[in-house]
């Protein structure tokens, strides 16, 4: 019982932590593996093959699907795509270990396991295509801030070049790196015997930053919709539309404290206020003079709300807003944020109370394989919907031989009444499905209907129900007309009720 006790406290090898954070890294993502659910664009992407990426100022994705299928374009090869992003972010994950402790162990892997273990991150990770280019992304940042070499060109060259790479995979990963370059800041301060590398942390950081986006600026970002680049208009009250993009982030993150994780996030934000006090006795503690160890503690406090700002960050400021869990990779640095001053305050009362750290990492990895069921029980609606539209318009000659069929996207809530009870129980887990549709265009061709097409405008579709036509299918889902050779297909959005009962 001693020797394994030990085993939880005692200093880890490189090769171990790497075989910890393999071990958790893979577990978090079982789940989703399992499920195997195409989601939302990866049904279009493994259709046609797609790549699309290079638009979205996303070029070097596109580059790593043609190298890894050999090809020009993107056949879906899942999960291996994955698997790689997986063990790359093990290995990654293990840099960053031992780039913050001397002598980590399992307690130190904690600390830095919500990088991967970020609730909304699980959102990023259902896309088959795009969730390992992010989880790439990612990867890449933290060897930015890992990265160290003797020779100053280099070390300022190749972090330079892995931001490039993160931009060029994944954008909104320059949260992370924002948000890993404030913890660095509370690492160095929190170090009583050794003066703060405010040239390394400000200069470097910096001028690493700069050069890296001058290099996406002339490799991935010449290719980048117009649209997509598009700010805040300066003129219709930015500051006003911030705070509003804000509050609907807010309002999102909320979902996720609901039950018992309000009270598993609530010690932990109260062993993070206790870890903040006993980072500031160190600070005090400090051989510089007072404004110097002022200024430290200011900054010190001034990485609370800027780690918090950037959950969205950059997101916040384009006028194409997106407030999906996707885009709210920024999230992961708070939770290391708040375990790394939990393990401070932990650490100085007993060398084996940081493991409670293990609690809300816990609480994270039931959050993923609950919501792997979810995407279990999504894909069996699906299936269901799909095979029931197929055969309603395969079994009629006028609806399989019409010239083209229109769909209208209908979106509800209440499309996935099997998921209701876990919904309630956690309601982050339907905000990190997003899929409240009944039913996609692309998918008919996995039954063999190609002549259904997405109506992008319902307007026709709606009119065409309410003037009293016959409907040629009458569906407890829809109903399909047929005018001429077209074919109109509209939803019965199910009622609040029908999930209820359940």
């Amino acid at each position: 019982m001693g020797r394994f006790g030990d085993f939880f406290v005692r200093e880890l090898s490189r090769h171990q932590v790497w075989r910890f954070f393999l071990l958790a890294t893979l577990v978090y993502v079982l789940p989703l593996i399992l499920a195997d659910y195409p989601y939302i664009d990866d049904n279009w992407r493994s259709l046609a093959a797609g790549m699309a990426w290079s638009e979205q100022g996303r070029l070097f994705t596109q580059l790593f699907y043609n190298a890894l299928t050999f090809s020009h374009a993107a056949p879906n090869i899942f999960p291996l795509p994955l698997l790689i992003a997986t063990l790359a972010m093990a290995a990654a994950l293990t840099s960053l270990t031992f780039h913050y402790f001397r002598q980590p162990g399992i307690a130190c892997c904690l600390v830095l396991l919500p990088l991967w273990y970020n609730p909304f991150f699980l959102q990023n990770l259902s896309y088959q295509y795009d969730g390992p280019a992010t989880a790439l992304s990612l990867v890449a940042v933290i060897y930015a801030i890992t990265f160290r070499h003797p020779w100053r060109s280099v070390q300022w060259l190749v972090p330079s070049l892995l931001i490039a790479l993160a931009l060029g995979l994944y954008q909104i990963s320059l949260n992370v790196f924002l948000g890993l370059c404030c913890l660095e800041l509370l690492r160095a301060a929190n170090d009583k015997t050794s003066p703060v590398p405010w040239r390394d942390l400000l200069g470097w950081k910096a001028a690493q930053l700069i050069l890296g986006g001058l290099i996406y600026s002339v490799s991935a970002y010449p290719f980048m919709d117009a649209n997509r680049t598009l700010l805040l208009d300066g003129t219709a009250h930015p500051l006003l539309q911030i705070q509003i993009n804000i509050a609907r982030v807010l309002e999102k993150v909320v979902l996720l404290f609901h039950g018992g994780w309000l009270w598993v996030f609530g010690g932990l934000l109260v062993l993070a206020i206790a870890g903040a006090v006993r980072l500031g006795l160190n600070v005090a503690a400090r051989q510089d003079g007072g404004p110097k160890k002022l200024l430290i503690g200011l900054m010190c406090l001034l990485t609370v709300p800027v780690v918090t700002l950037l959950v969205s960050g950059v997101a916040l400021f384009f006028r194409d807003f997106n407030e999906g869990a996707r885009t709210l990779m920024g999230f992961a640095v708070l939770l290391v944020l708040l375990c790394y001053l939990s393990h401070l305050a932990l650490a100085s009362i007993h060398e084996r109370l940081p493991l409670l750290l293990m609690i809300p990492l816990l609480a994270m990895l039931s959050l993923s394989f609950a919501y792997g069921r979810v995407l279990t029980v999504q894909k069996t609606f699906a299936s269901t919907a799909l095979a029931g539209l197929a055969y309603d318009i395969a079994s009629h000659p006028s609806l399989r031989e019409a010239r083209r069929i229109y769909i209208s996207v209908s979106y509800s809530d209440y499309w996935l009444v099997a998921a209701a009870g876990s919904f309630k129980q956690l309601p982050v887990l339907h905000y990190l499905l997003n899929t409240d549709f009944y039913m996609l265009a692309e998918n008919l061709p996995k039954a063999g209907i190609i002549n259904v097409v997405a109506e992008r405008e319902r307007r026709n579709a709606t009119r065409v129900g309410y003037q009293g036509y016959p409907a040629l299918v009458d569906s407890l889902f829809y109903r399909i007309y047929l005018i001429g050779d077209y074919g109109f297909i509209v939803m019965k959005e199910p009622t609040p009720t029908q999930s209820l009962r359940w």
